[in-house]
């Protein structure tokens, strides 16, 4: 995808995200288990909101001329996805809580600020930008390659949310594919060509869970 492409995907799957947080039944629902096990719909709501929040947060960082990571390798190098009690995860449950804290009307509220705030600054941004990822300290990323990241975030959250609140879906199809794109290629970094073609073909020689990277 060129850069673009990538920045619109982005953009049109926060403002679907935004116009989730929004929904009534995110904020009736907001103290209620989601469809993730120990995380409320509001921890998920403040999660979700994160993938935009954070675009801004990261493009005021400071940046030191780091290798920037892939987002492939992003998430490749993972440890403790589908572990409750891992560090991974406690620390994500941490940061969507402290977000969700404010509650649904300022998280949605943030979120739609900060995505029109985006919407005017990211197409004047250079496709060789780089940002700090904050929450790793040291580690920077091209911001495209970040965006990418985004949109798997954004794409399997709305999905969880939506459920959450028995609402309808409303993941961008281009998102969903640079999604798959980068899930597919992190699950190839991870267990290999073989593994993965047998998760794909023969599922009864996917010994390792080869698609399963989140």
């Amino acid at each position: 995808m060129t850069t673009t492409e990538i920045r619109t995907a982005y953009l049109l799957a926060a403002e679907r995200a935004t116009r989730l947080l929004a929904e009534g039944e995110v904020a009736l629902r907001w103290q209620q288990e989601s469809v993730l096990p120990g995380m409320s719909v509001g921890g998920l709501a403040g999660h979700l909101a994160r993938s935009v929040l954070q675009v801004e947060w990261f493009l005021d960082g400071p940046v030191f001329g780091a290798e920037p990571v892939t987002p492939v390798h992003y998430y490749a190098r993972l440890e403790g996805t589908s572990t409750p009690g891992s560090a991974l995860n406690v620390g994500v449950r941490a940061r969507s809580e402290e977000t969700a804290a404010a509650g649904p009307a300022a998280v949605a509220e943030q979120a739609r600020a900060a995505w029109q705030r985006l919407a005017e600054r990211l197409p004047g941004e250079p496709a060789d930008r780089r940002v700090s990822v904050l929450h790793r300290p040291g580690e920077e990323m091209l911001l495209d390659g970040y965006l990418q990241t985004r949109c798997v975030e954004l794409t399997v959250h709305l999905e969880d949310l939506a459920l959450s609140v028995g609402a309808p879906n409303p993941a961008p199809g281009a998102a969903l594919a640079l999604a798959i794109d980068v899930l597919t290629a992190a699950a190839r970094e991870r267990h290999g060509d073989q593994a993965v073609l047998h998760a794909l073909t023969r599922r009864e020689r996917d010994t390792h869970d080869a698609l399963r990277v989140l």
